[in-house]
């Protein structure tokens, strides 16, 4: 039975690519695109129903009230606070200013009693701010340093000076105000800097208007480069689909004509490969026999011939040696354990003789000294 009003709600928005637009535009912040729309109608038609009772930020009316409310609310708390921030930080700043001026110049002791007096006020009213805890908690808790805001209250300056420095309040505020505003205006036109008071006076009570405006502007310049962000998020979507679609093609061609010439082109490179190896081995071999003409010469060729002759007949001797030690050793082995006692009492003598020798020869030696 539902059907009927929203279809006729859904036609009244639109059709087609209208229909799709118009959806978007209520859905800045969903990351969708006419395609996605396309591909889901019914979804596309209930974003249609549902944009004509959210707003763009997907808030519905009783709850953007609401909300607006309460933004108000807050903007005017916030206001109340940064007016008495602002007035306790205009008078920090002149007890700073005077501070300066103490220090290059002398200033009349009225002054001075009056920023002290200010400075004391100050600070009192700072510390008993800090030591009353009833507006941020309904439990008693302890007392810092055992302080009680009426004993810190105490030291307050005495009744006289506070009502001077009251009297005079208004006044130095006011001179200290007047003082930051134009140096405001000289910072946000320095041209103005050099022009009569009079003038300068009547710039700055429109100052706040050009600023206002100049905010609004800037607000301005901002959402639309927001939207024009979205919309380039948007036409950047488009174009990586196009582009993903294409390279999808593109792939698909260079496949089908790599099978076709691959195994032409494999053919080609194996022969390439074989005629390489070959001309490898070519250069191998005349480097070898480049190194054997460099290192072999007719002196060194002969030389060797020579070497190899004497060594040959050299081993020809050391063959027939071993063969007759080889048949003597055979004839005592044949002499059987009786013999080899012997041979081995023979070679212990043969070894004192030696050593006789020896020590007989050093002895010879060291009475010839």
């Amino acid at each position: 039975m539902s059907a009927g009003p929203e279809s006729i709600n859904v036609s009244s928005l639109g059709q087609g690519d209208s229909l799709h637009q118009q959806v978007l535009a209520s859905f800045p912040l969903c990351d969708m695109t006419e395609e996605d729309l396309t591909q889901n109608p019914q979804f596309c038609k209930l974003l249609a129903t549902l944009a004509q009772h959210v707003d763009q930020t997907g808030l519905t009316v009783p709850l953007k009230t609401e909300l607006d409310k309460a933004e108000q609310r807050l903007q005017s708390q916030k206001r109340l606070w940064l007016r008495s921030e602002s007035l306790h930080k205009g008078l920090q700043e002149m007890i700073q200013d005077h501070r300066v001026r103490k220090q290059h110049a002398t200033v009349p002791p009225d002054q001075n009693m009056f920023y002290a007096t200010m400075e004391k006020c100050l600070l009192v009213a700072q510390c008993v701010r800090q030591l009353d805890t009833s507006s941020t908690t309904s439990q008693d808790q302890p007392s810092v340093l055992g302080l009680k805001p009426q004993q810190v209250m105490e030291l307050m300056p005495s009744e006289t000076n506070v009502k001077r420095m009251k009297q005079s309040l208004p006044r130095e505020l006011e001179k200290h105000l007047k003082k930051k505003c134009l140096s405001l205006l000289s910072y946000y036109q320095p041209e103005w800097e050099n022009e009569s008071e009079g003038l300068k006076n009547s710039k700055l009570s429109h100052l706040s208007a050009q600023l206002d405006k100049e905010k609004k502007s800037a607000e301005s310049l901002k959402e639309t480069c927001r939207e024009n962000t979205v919309l380039l998020q948007r036409q950047a979507q488009l174009y990586l689909s196009e582009l993903t679609k294409c390279l999808q093609l593109l792939q698909s061609l260079i496949l089908d004509h790599r099978l076709r010439i691959q195994a032409d082109l494999d053919k080609k490179k194996l022969d390439y490969f074989e005629s390489k190896c070959e001309l490898v081995l070519q250069k191998i071999k005349i480097e070898m026999v480049e190194i054997q003409l460099d290192t072999y010469t007719v002196d060194s060729i002969s030389a060797h011939r020579k070497i190899r002759g004497k060594l040959e007949s050299e081993l020809n001797t050391c063959q027939v040696e071993k063969q007759s030690t080889e048949l003597k050793l055979a004839s005592f082995e044949i002499l059987g354990k009786e013999f080899e006692a012997l041979a081995e009492e023979y070679s212990k003598l043969r070894q004192e003789i030696e050593v006789k020798h020896w020590a007989l020869k050093e002895l010879t030696k060291y009475r010839n000294k």
